[in-house]
């Protein structure tokens, strides 16, 4: 067993953040800013050869279609080389694409291809843990050290079999080496030895992030993070980017400055590269480095987003929600503004942080909110400040569904089923049999698809593409364009934002009104914006538009109908 006592003075220079790499660190690429993302979970979105699993092929044959929702980048899901026991984020070779997806020579293509259309191109990385597969693993669990080559230290492995793990969750007996291995999650993803807030003096196996092993593992990323941005790729989502630092503070000290040492020589290098934190607390991840950070529906922690569409444990029941955007619900916006405001105002000069209207690891809107419902949604969440995040689908009303687990899935699966193109077998995902596909498609007779919806100028796929629309035609609407609170109420359901563009001056209200009944709303701040109703272009995303403006001078007060959305522009 080797011992790690000297690691603490090993440092290597190139590591630390360098003063002319601090300007980099925290520059932003400046194609964000009216940046639309669209998530596509590979497996199941096209399937090009037929094997019942989506691919690279079938993305690129698509490409048409994705540009023209509107959005300007895409985020894939991980489509490196992996056994799939955890749906890819089980990592086996971050330099080589799954054969089930195609070569790397595909990915190159869909770089390509993609760039023609002026669409970026972001890949998930998976950095606090691999596969048992990978490599580096099958080196560093061989019983002799002169074995295990660079690797010996590369996760985190106790000094024996029987030596605690000091609490933190652990596989033993199952290797050749004399020693338990950390584990993230599930019991075949080993955690990569990011190093210790605080190590434990008394147990070799715990050093700080300064030694070699965390430096040597942190440079390792560096070089997958320069292989993809060398071959074409946009940037990286980062998954659970948190938690790489072990026993690190609740302000997540130890992982911010990896996180800085890691991105500072990245940024300077491809300062166009964006990247997006899987972190959910902006005040972290923006100094970490990050560009953008999700607003995520934390489910097991009561948060803004899940206030705002999914309250309830019932995925799939209307009746049991009580989010804001079910018009049962009775919600005022109120105890989402609570949560989110503070968040935004205090980070918003470090970057973005994100709405998504769902996402590969949450319950889709549908069936649980109406069509209706959704639309109010979409219009708010797409015109949020920061950069929003269309999962795949989820523009035509594609319906969680009660799935048994398929590759690690569990819960999670029934967001994740094949993208529903058209008529044809398989709902044109794939020319396979249903016996052969990843997961089932949507049996339902009234199964939404992309054909049906082209050809439904009031369909939902419509309403989405005019909501991105009007977001890429309004400076006023985009990422980094201030956002103020002029109206929410606890004893009303309408939300109405003012949102300001600092360079030109313009401005435009967003209102929603989620419940079943129209609503007089005085607004407050009317101090900041110019409302003239002969010169004012209301766009009405959900409704007729009609705001009865109920006062010609401030205070300003409106008249928003029930179950509506509109834009104001000002």
């Amino acid at each position: 067993m080797t011992t790690q006592h000297n690691q603490h003075a090993l440092h290597r220079p190139s590591d630390f953040v360098k003063v002319d790499q601090q300007a980099a660190l925290f520059h932003h690429p400046s194609w964000l800013r009216d940046a639309v993302f669209y998530e596509i979970y590979p497996q199941s979105f096209a399937d090009a050869n037929a094997d019942g699993i989506g691919d690279i092929q079938g993305i690129i044959q698509h490409l048409d279609y994705i540009d023209s929702l509107g959005v300007t980048a895409l985020w894939l899901n991980p489509c490196f080389t992996s056994p799939f026991q955890d749906a890819g984020y089980d990592v086996a070779d971050y330099l080589n694409v799954a054969e089930r997806y195609g070569t790397n020579d595909d990915l190159i293509e869909l770089f390509h291809q993609a760039h023609q259309r002026s669409i970026k191109v972001l890949l998930d990385l998976v950095p606090g843990h691999t596969s048992i597969q990978h490599p580096w693993f099958i080196a560093s669990q061989q019983p002799h050290i002169e074995d295990r080559g660079a690797y010996s230290d590369r996760y985190l492995w106790t000094n024996t079999a029987f030596e605690s793990s000091a609490g933190m969750p652990a596989i033993s007996g199952t290797t050749p080496r004399d020693g338990s291995y950390i584990v993230n999650f599930f019991a075949f993803q080993p955690a990569l030895n990011y190093g210790f807030r605080n190590p434990d003096p008394a147990k070799s196996w715990q050093v700080d992030i300064n030694a070699s092993a965390p430096t040597a593992t942190r440079e390792a990323m560096r070089e997958v993070m320069r292989f993809w941005l060398n071959a074409g790729a946009d940037g990286f989502r980062v998954d659970m980017a948190d938690s790489l630092v072990k026993n690190d503070d609740t302000e997540k000290s130890q992982t911010i400055e990896s996180w800085r040492r890691m991105l500072a020589p990245i940024k300077a290098q491809f300062p166009e590269a964006a990247f997006v934190s899987e972190w959910s607390r902006p005040w972290q991840s923006l100094r970490a480095g990050f560009d953008m950070d999700f607003y995520l529906d934390w489910g097991w922690v009561p948060n803004g987003y899940n206030l705002l569409t999914r309250r309830t444990e019932h995925q799939l029941s209307h009746d049991h929600d009580a989010s804001y955007f079910n018009a049962d619900s009775a919600q005022s916006p109120l105890a989402f503004l609570a949560d989110w405001q503070p968040q935004y105002q205090n980070t918003k000069a470090l970057g973005y942080f994100s709405f998504i209207t769902s996402n590969h690891d949450s319950p889709r809107m549908a069936p649980r909110l109406t069509d209706t419902e959704r639309r109010i949604a979409f219009a708010l969440l797409l015109l949020m400040p920061g950069v929003p995040f269309l999962y795949y689908g989820d523009e035509i009303g594609m319906r969680m569904q009660e799935l048994v687990s398929v590759e690690g899935g569990y819960q999670r699966t029934g967001a994740r089923t094949p993208m529903q193109w058209n008529a044809k077998p398989n709902l044109g995902f794939s020319a396979a049999s249903a016996e052969q596909l990843y997961l089932p498609i949507d049996h339902g007779n009234d199964a939404p698809t992309v054909a049906a919806q082209e050809a439904d100028t009031t369909s939902i796929l419509h309403c989405v593409r005019h909501i991105i629309a009007v977001r890429h035609a309004n400076r006023c609407l985009q990422a980094d364009a201030d956002t103020q609170v002029v109206f929410a109420d606890d004893n009303q359901r309408t939300l109405i934002l003012l949102r300001t563009d600092s360079v030109s001056g313009k401005q435009a209200l967003i209102a929603v009104n989620p419940g079943r009944h129209d609503e007089t709303c005085e607004l407050n701040g009317t101090n900041t914006l110019s409302y003239d109703p002969a010169t004012a272009i209301v766009d009405a995303i959900v409704g007729s538009g009609n705001i009865q403006q109920q006062t010609p001078q401030a205070p300003l007060s409106l008249h928003i109908e029930a179950q509506s959305a509109l834009v104001i522009l000002l």
